[in-house]
């Protein structure tokens, strides 16, 4: 009863120690202010967009992030929009075409990028504004937007561009070019978009121009080109195949189970835990006294004995106990001569009757243990 409390008491004070310690965690680690890259969808901080992303989540509904690799894009879906805001990995040439693919499929790829020189093959030319309060920026529609940001890289349209936004020098703040049954859409001030510049000069209504170009069915904010992948195991491998895993894995626990397979631990069999113990020699001691096998007790304690006698004092086990009667004289200093005689004289000649009472086994064994004793107490 006291192990079980001891051992209750144990995991009491254990539980409180790593309760102590996920509360001190938490704390260090919630005064410490969270880092965001810039331009992600979920970062709250003044150069994310996160602002934008829950404006559009509100008033369309099918808004969400893609952090996979453009091959997974659905290409055999139409009407869908991805956002690409100032990527900080530049695609590659076969990232490049899967885009292209996307776009040609009957979708839409909005970008957001200041220098869009290694991208869409995108032709651009520099130029330097004067910076004033604000810069005025002209629609198709003859509508003028004021932004307080100044870029200095500009795009060069060819013929089948359609421009979409400009500047009062004519030149091209954002244009569409079209790409089999999809487009591009292309603007050069992705800081319109950040938490710190939305509600500033008219970022919004810009924004807003730009997306009522696009009739999409959902929206994909891309934090694949900002390093963000998600390559849980749900997302790389297709559906079908997991679902083949999961039903193979239950089938081969179900045939281990029909087949008596053991899950857990083994159990160690108990008579390799208290083989030879004293419940052994006290169930041996009790098999003896109640099959009235007094002699043959008395002779596996005589045997004992002697063997004890050969290994603490050197005397002959294969000797009789007559023959050991000097030996004994030597070691055995406790006792005198004529009762160390008596000793090895009757006990000789109970060993080798056939049979003996009760009461020459309980005296003689008692006999046995005190010379077990003195010799192993040496």
């Amino acid at each position: 009863m006291q192990t079980l409390f001891s051992n209750k008491r144990k995991w009491i004070v254990l539980s409180l120690l790593i309760l102590i310690i996920m509360i001190s965690s938490y704390v260090i680690s919630s005064e410490k202010p969270k880092n965001y890259p810039s331009y992600v969808s979920h970062s709250p901080s003044p150069t994310g967009v996160k602002a934008f992303y829950t404006y559009l989540d509100k008033e369309v509904g099918s808004v969400s992030r893609w952090s996979l690799p453009p091959n997974l894009l659905p290409k055999d879906e139409a009407n869908q929009l991805v956002v690409m805001l100032e990527p900080s990995v530049t695609p590659n040439s076969d990232e490049m075409n899967e885009y292209i693919e996307f776009m040609e499929a009957g979708n839409t790829i909005l970008l957001f990028q200041e220098n869009p020189r290694d991208i869409f093959d995108l032709a651009i030319h520099f130029q330097a504004v004067a910076e004033s309060d604000n810069q005025l920026i002209i629609g198709q529609d003859g509508r003028e937007y004021e932004s307080d940001l100044h870029p200095v890289v500009f795009f060069q349209p060819n013929e089948e561009d359609e421009v979409l936004l400009h500047n009062q020098a004519g030149l091209a703040v954002a244009l569409k070019r079209q790409y089999g049954n999809g487009q591009l859409i292309v603007a050069n001030n992705p800081n319109w978009m950040l938490n710190e510049h939305i509600l500033s000069a008219d970022h919004l209504p810009l924004l807003i121009t730009l997306f009522n170009k696009i009739d999409a069915n959902k929206i994909y904010f891309n934090e694949y080109i900002h390093g963000e992948q998600d390559t849980s195991i749900f997302n790389v491998y297709p559906k079908w195949f997991l679902l083949l895993i999961i039903q193979g894995s239950i089938l081969i626990c179900l045939l281990l189970w029909i087949r008596g397979k053991r899950f857990g631990f083994s159990m160690i069999p108990r008579e390799e835990m208290v083989r030879f113990s004293d419940e052994r020699i006290r169930a041996l001691a009790s098999w003896h006294l109640k099959s009235q096998r007094y002699h043959d007790s008395l002779q596996i304690q005589a045997d004992y004995v002697k063997l004890l006698l050969q290994e603490r004092w050197g005397i002959s086990y294969n000797r009789s106990w007559l023959e050991i009667e000097d030996s004994l004289e030597r070691k055995w200093r406790n006792v005198s001569k004529p009762m160390i005689h008596q000793f090895v004289t009757e006990l000789s000649n109970l060993l080798n009757e056939e049979k003996i009472s009760k009461y020459d086994y309980v005296l003689w064994s008692k006999k046995l243990e005190q010379l077990r004793k003195e010799v192993e107490e040496g």
